[in-house]
């Protein structure tokens, strides 16, 4: 056997690890990992693929069926009636990855998926809903509606008295809902990742941490949540949140991030924490505008890992399982729509992950 047969096997047994460890991988993610090119990670993907052990997805690939095991072969299961319709209110950020992992799911379970993008708001959220049950087309939805402000109590009726069962993906509830069935939900368990983020900065010596948070966004709260409680856990003083947008598309967003970094200063920050990647590398390129180090003078951790690893310097971030929150909830759906009511109404909370890069620690050479 050659060295370069050798090494082929041996890339592609450690990207089967990754595939079994994560349930999903990122052909750019692999290439970096390993030192080698973005087209040799495609290639060994590609070989996988026709072996059936990985199924190929945009931007990289997924197990083929199960999550907890990839078999050699396995012959693809027989087609079923079964169509689900699926409404996300973003089709460019965030949940492409999610809706990635739903089709990943629906291929390997014989199952077709309707797709509808919507929006953060429930008129629109409820519009394209009803065009879906209209059109007699689904079994089943795959929902992601705005269950912020007011409407919250209506929205809930709505959706549980929809013909059709409903799983929310991304969207958690209440324990008890006063609908006909008990709603089932599949989230990313966004407090135990802050809870990573700040775990990590304090075993790097951070004891002030700071906290910016997406104005208006679902995840803040759960966010908030963890912020708290791994403040509370470590001792550290949690008084420094900010509810704020600071991207670049944001009206003001230069005077947003100086009054940011003012409180910052005042409080005697260390390290920030900034939901979500584009807040984080608005924070970042103001920072170095202003003459000051990433992370010599300031640390930083973002959340989402959508572009994270496009900041200057790379982002440390927590990457919620997008995909696998898109798995999870197709199967979860076709389980119910097999079993009927005697499949009981299923709330998952799916870990995150901590990507480090470096952004929040400092290297040998102090860069």
């Amino acid at each position: 056997m050659t060295d370069e047969r050798l090494f082929a096997l041996q890339r592609r047994e450690r990207l089967m690890d990754e595939l079994r460890r994560h349930g999903s991988l990122r052909v750019r993610d692999v290439a970096r990992n390993l030192e080698v090119s973005e087209l040799t990670v495609r290639r060994d993907i590609a070989a996988l693929a026709a072996r059936g052990l990985l199924t190929r997805v945009h931007g990289g690939a997924t197990l083929p069926t199960d999550l907890d095991a990839v078999p050699a072969r396995r012959p693809r299961p027989a087609s079923t009636p079964f169509t689900i319709g699926m409404v996300v209110p973003s089709l460019d950020y965030y949940w492409p990855q999610i809706v990635s992992g739903a089709r990943s799911a629906a291929v390997a379970l014989g199952v077709q998926i309707q797709l509808r993008g919507s929006s953060y708001d429930q008129a629109e959220d409820r519009r394209q809903i009803s065009r879906l049950i209209a059109a007699q087309q689904v079994q089943g939805l795959l929902l992601a509606p705005n269950l912020e402000g007011e409407g919250l109590d209506e929205m809930i009726d709505w959706i549980g008295d929809l013909p059709v069962p409903a799983i929310l993906v991304e969207r958690q509830i209440q324990r008890w809902t006063p609908t006909p069935r008990q709603l089932g939900w599949v989230r990313s368990d966004h407090a135990l990742g802050m809870e990573m983020a700040v775990r990590h900065l304090h075993e790097h010596g951070h004891r002030r941490i700071g906290l910016v948070l997406s104005k208006g966004s679902p995840t803040s709260a759960h966010l908030a949540q963890g912020w708290h409680k791994a403040c509370a856990e470590l001792g550290l003083p949690d008084g420094f949140v900010v509810r704020e947008s600071v991207a670049l598309d944001v009206p003001g967003h230069r005077e947003i991030i100086r009054s940011v970094l003012d409180r910052s200063r005042t409080s005697r920050i260390t390290a920030l924490i900034v939901h979500s990647d584009p807040d984080a590398m608005s924070v970042a390129q103001y920072l170095t505008e202003q003459g000051l180090t990433i992370p010599g003078d300031m640390a930083m951790v973002s959340y989402d890992d959508e572009v994270a690893h496009l900041a200057e310097p790379a982002m440390t971030a927590i990457r919620p399982p997008k995909s696998r929150v898109g798995r999870m909830a197709v199967e979860m759906m076709v389980s119910r729509l097999r079993e009927g009511r005697r499949h009981p109404a299923q709330r998952v909370l799916v870990l995150p992950e901590l990507v480090l890069r470096n952004s929040s620690v400092r290297t040998a050479t102090g860069v």
